[in-house]
């Protein structure tokens, strides 16, 4: 059971620090996209991909000590901040996760924007579909966002670059 939660400590160590419940939600969906071993089921959600699971062992990771959880006030919302904490350190060095590549491929995503990674993510989820109609999604499906076709051409570009670091 702790071999899934070590790969979510995994991921944030890799990260450093992650900034966002939502954007934690599309790293680790794209990760997983790119074959990284994360084992969360996600569904078709309000902002994309969604893992209730993931939120479940994040909550768990934070209740056992392993991750620090900020609950920030950013204008008018509120938004997370996830490190490791000195204990969570000390449960990855003793847990035997290894995914090579990994770090590079979220340093990456970390730094791009929330909304590029909803984008992303989304784009990732209708994969199985031509590209017209994964736009015609997009466009339908995410309108309040207002994506354009230059973003979604941005977003296939990024997901190859991706895929490449990933060496998938």
């Amino acid at each position: 059971m702790l071999k899934d939660h070590a790969k979510i400590i995994h991921a944030i160590a890799a990260s450093e620090e992650i900034i966002g419940r939502k954007k934690l939600q599309k790293m680790v969906y794209i990760a997983k996209k790119l074959a990284f071993p994360f084992q969360e089921r996600f569904q078709f959600h309000f902002y994309g991909p969604y893992s209730e699971e993931l939120t479940l062992r994040v909550e768990e990771l934070c209740n056992m000590g392993f991750l620090d959880e900020v609950k920030e006030k950013k204008g008018g919302y509120y938004q997370y901040r996830y490190t490791l904490t000195e204990n969570g350190k000390e449960f990855l060095s003793l847990s035997d996760v290894s995914m090579p590549n990994l770090q590079e491929c979220l340093t990456d995503m970390n730094n791009q924007n929330a909304r590029f990674l909803e984008l992303v993510s989304t784009v990732l989820y209708f994969d199985t579909l031509p590209e017209e109609e994964v736009k015609e999604k997009i466009f339908t499906l995410k309108s309040k966002q207002r994506y354009t076709d230059e973003e979604v051409e941005a977003a296939y570009q990024y997901i190859a670059n991706l895929r490449e670091k990933a060496g998938h």
